[in-house]
């Protein structure tokens, strides 16, 4: 079982997002990060390598892991459109 810890900004970005659609990415935490992170993440490359992003519809979380003290950092949510160049 991971932990997780949200960067401070990420309920700035929460914020920005739908009701509907934060419950879904909420229940992906939930299920996914929080039983396996590695296994349903996909590797970022270039200059965000060593984050890793799940997709959830249009939405992206990104996030690090530390495998030591199994934690997962999240450290950035939004649309795909613009969730990588504000990282």
């Amino acid at each position: 079982m991971w932990h997780i810890v949200y960067k401070k900004s990420v309920k700035k970005d929460l914020k920005r997002i739908s009701k509907d659609i934060l419950y879904i990415i909420q229940r992906a935490i939930e299920e996914k990060l929080v039983s396996d992170p590695i296994r349903f993440g996909i590797p970022l490359r270039r200059n965000l390598k060593g984050l890793m992003k799940l997709r959830v519809g249009d939405y992206r979380i990104i996030y690090s892991i530390d495998r030591k003290t199994i934690i997962v950092y999240v450290i950035k949510i939004g649309h795909r459109r613009d969730v990588y160049s504000n990282i």
